[in-house]
């Protein structure tokens, strides 16, 4: 009797282990793409038209999958996702399950999940129950401003309907994920504002609107984001919290032994995702920041941005370690620049290799911007440090902007309030395209 207890109890443990290891097994994996914009690079997730679509209702059932594929723009900010609606409609009649304007999340996407709550100088006008949309009455639908995020500062404004939508994903394990989501639609009026087969924004952000929200066992509230910094091969978004093995030969790998752990800090009136940063370290020297700083993450920003006074203890310090190379005249955005070409001659220096700028963060835990992150080859014979001084009234003192963020494996855990990186991949001889 004994022994037939032990093993009713090994049969329980062991059923509880594999269905403990399939949840943390199930995760979503999307490609993403470095897209080239005339502003700024912009990394976008790939989109099908048809019913392996990843952010797109799966109701799309008719659409021809012949259609071109279309990119949607991350965005660690943005309150909630919102797409233009394919192919052109004069109205919103093929949309499903429209919100109404009595509904909570219309009011709440209007007002404190609002793109204008986020930006209160932009020259969107309030949202109201007026429609631009053919064939709605008032309050049949929710209109919502939305700011374009491409080009923020031109006042580039749309309207979306927000809407009801289900999606369709598949998963790690081989199985099909279905969620419901609550997202805005809007008509493909202006498309040019956007790059080329660029239609949308995911939001990554903290928002109940955004897409972590939405997620739920087996797919945990975790997005692991790596970013790639070629053209050429994409790099993954992974929803849920792994494991995320490197492919052969490197398969055995899970990438979470790489990280290290700080707490996300909470922000007031921004969705996005902070850290609290101690100091800035260069070759030994500490340049020193303001108390209780914190640095914002962010897909958007193509280059770090500082604030000033910090920017310029950065720059003095940066300028010390590499008196040994040639200054160049500045390039915009940049306002320190180095000649790397050898001797006069044309020819390139092979590896240009500066110190390491490190953010040290709380527990004593370091984020190394390694040479690959902080210099940036603006021509064959220029290469300039990467960091923008964002004027003396930045509203963040530090933003560590996209191009920081290639290569490197960042984790946003919702679920324990934390931010994992790894600092540059290429240090362990991978990169973010090494995903596939």
């Amino acid at each position: 009797m004994f022994m037939l207890i032990i093993h009713v109890i090994a049969i329980v443990l062991a059923l509880t282990i594999s269905q403990q290891h399939r949840l943390i097994a199930a995760s979503i994996v999307i490609p993403v793409n470095k897209h080239t914009d005339i502003v700024k690079p912009l990394y976008t997730a790939l989109a099908h038209f048809n019913t392996s679509s990843y952010l797109y209702y799966s109701h799309q059932n008719d659409v021809p999958s012949s259609l071109p594929q279309n990119l949607l723009i991350l965005d660690l900010d943005a309150p909630f996702i919102w797409h233009y609606s394919y192919p052109p409609q004069e109205s919103c009649d093929s949309c499903p399950y429209p919100v109404t304007c009595e509904e909570s999340s219309c009011t709440d996407l209007r007002t404190t999940f609002s793109y204008q709550s986020l930006s209160p100088s932009t020259p969107c006008p309030p949202s109201t129950n007026s429609s631009l949309y053919e064939g709605y009455s008032n309050c049949e639908v929710c209109p919502v401003n939305i700011i374009n995020p491409v080009r923020p500062v031109t006042g580039s404004c749309d309207q979306v309907i927000i809407t009801h939508y289900e999606i369709m994903f598949p998963l790690t394990n081989g199985e099909v994920y279905i969620t419901y989501l609550t997202a805005g639609s809007a008509h493909p009026w202006n498309t040019d504002r956007f790059p080329a087969k660029v239609f949308g924004v995911i939001a990554l952000s903290s928002s109940p609107y955004a897409l972590p929200a939405y997620l739920r066992d087996p797919v945990r509230k975790v997005t692991a984001l790596c970013l790639p910094s070629s053209l050429s091969a994409p790099g993954a978004l992974f929803l849920g919290a792994g494991p995320y093995y490197l492919p052969p030969p490197r398969s055995h790998v899970d990438v979470r032994s790489f990280l290290s752990y700080v707490n996300l800090r909470k922000h007031p009136i921004f969705f996005g995702y902070f850290i609290g940063v101690e100091a800035i370290v260069i070759k030994n020297r500490s340049i020193s920041v303001p108390e209780n700083v914190t640095a914002k993450i962010s897909t958007l920003d193509p280059y770090t941005t500082l604030r000033t006074d910090v920017y310029n203890g950065v720059v003095r310090r940066f300028l010390k370690v590499t008196k040994r190379i040639p200054r160049a005249k500045a390039v915009q955005p940049f306002g320190v620049c180095f000649n790397v070409s050898s001797g006069g001659n044309g020819t390139k220096v092979s590896g240009v290799k500066v110190a390491n700028i490190d953010l040290m963060l709380e527990g004593g835990k370091k984020w190394s911007i390694s040479t690959a992150n902080s210099m940036k080859q603006v021509t064959d014979d220029v290469a300039c440090l990467a960091v923008v001084d964002g004027g003396p009234m930045s509203e963040h003192a530090i933003v560590v902007g996209a191009y920081q963020l290639e290569d490197n494996f960042l984790v946003f855990d919702l679920e324990n309030g934390r931010f994992g990186f790894s600092s540059s991949l290429l240090r362990r001889q991978t990169s973010c395209s090494s995903f596939k």
